[in-house]
């Protein structure tokens, strides 16, 4: 019996952050996955090796956590002062679906990089030596990131001594700049889609819950870890091990999403997995993380623990943090009273494997919290650069 050979297709695979996928320009996919569709989810979850009710991802590309199951599809702008338009696809583990509604904060730290490799900045803006300045535009939230990507001779400069808890070994450090992360967007309304700083979250078999839920980097959900019988302090283990810890997480974040507007109706929360995220925050405290170091009190603000695609992430989801960032600079908010209340322009958080700083400056205008920008440190790395290989009939 004869079976469809495989086709091959010019990719990337990428560190960015505390994350990795595979990194592809537009016009190297094939013809009918240019386009948003069906064609293009079964490539890409072919790419990655989903689904996978064994959930390991051994048949592709994915890592098997929510932090390595992702794709990059980039291209040069259509948008006028912009380098490259940006879209992110978040590929299920143990379903046959792509979740397309939010950014990832991690990746976002690779894009320039691979912007600038691969021909889509105007080699006139690169310098000799220096820090190229890639204008990025997010297509998903309709947002404009700056990327301030490191040249030495003309090359992207990868390695460097920049320190980032979640990642093993050091790289050159990336600063990210998110602009009007709390803009209003096409879902979700407003920074805070309810009106509130702090709503009563009825939870149906969990009770009402004080809760944050902020439309900024990606839209986030947080509630306070004592009031859910957690410190704040914990590890995935702690969490992820537990199917009833899981399934608790979720009900809060579907409930939430609803509150939020991103759903109107309970069900559609299992096909939205990417966003909103959960998230529970607490005093500062000391803590043992992942790896081993000592983190005490006196160097963070607070301590957040948050949820992605359904587990504890290992540390801090890059446009969470833009989130952990924007509600602690506005007086109130629980992340911000978790950390002390009062006005702040950086916060120091606490995450499994480390800790990690975000600027954000808040200001009331017209009545109504803005923050123009969002900035933090990230790194990113190209792991490999070649093809990826998929059966010609799996999409």
């Amino acid at each position: 019996m004869a079976h469809v050979a495989q086709v091959k297709i010019p990719a990337t695979y990428m560190r960015g952050g505390t994350s990795k996928g595979v990194f592809f320009k537009l016009d190297d996919l094939p013809e009918r996955c240019r386009v948003p569709g069906e064609a293009r989810d079964k490539l890409l979850l072919r790419v990655i090796g989903s689904p996978d009710p064994y959930g390991a991802q051994i048949d592709g590309m994915g890592g098997a956590t929510s932090s390595t199951s992702k794709t990059v599809i980039l291209s040069r702008s259509e948008k006028p002062d912009h380098d490259v338009d940006y879209r992110f696809g978040q590929v299920s583990i143990d379903k046959a679906f792509v979740d397309w509604s939010g950014n990832c904060g991690n990746l976002t730290a690779a894009v320039g990089s691979f912007a600038i490799n691969n021909g889509l900045v105007d080699p006139a803006r690169v310098p000799q030596n220096g820090v190229c300045v890639v204008r990025i535009w997010q297509t998903q939230i309709q947002k404009t990131i700056i990327a301030h990507v490191p040249i030495t001779n003309g090359a992207v400069q990868e390695t460097g001594d920049f320190e980032l808890d979640g990642v093993t070994f050091p790289a050159a450090e990336v600063v990210i700049e998110f602009l009007d992360p709390a803009e209003d967007g096409d879902e979700g309304g407003s920074m805070f889609p309810t009106g509130n700083l702090v709503d009563d979250l009825e939870v149906p078999g969990i009770g009402t819950l004080k809760a944050t839920m902020i439309n900024a980097g990606i839209p986030t959900v947080f509630v306070n870890a004592a009031e859910i019988g957690y410190t704040g302090t914990e590890l995935r283990e702690a969490i992820n091990t537990k199917p009833e810890a899981l399934a608790f997480f979720e009900t809060i974040r579907a409930y939430g999403a609803l509150r939020m507007g991103l759903i109107k109706d309970i069900a559609e929360a299992a096909k939205r997995q990417h966003t909103p995220k959960v998230a529970f925050v607490a005093p500062p405290a000391d803590y043992v993380s992942s790896s081993g170091k000592q983190i005490k009190a006196g160097e963070i603000d607070l301590n957040v623990r948050a949820l992605s695609m359904g587990k504890l992430h290992h540390a801090m989801m890059g446009t969470a943090a833009v989130a952990i960032g924007t509600a602690a600079a506005i007086p109130g908010t629980l992340v911000n009273l978790a950390a002390g209340g009062g006005a702040r322009e950086a916060v120091r958080f606490g995450h499994p494997s480390g800790t990690l700083r975000v600027g954000a400056a808040a200001a009331q205008e017209k009545g109504q919290w803005v923050v123009k920008k969002a900035i933090m440190s990230r790194s990113a790395r190209v792991l490999m650069s070649g093809f990826v290989h998929v059966p010609g009939d799996a999409f």
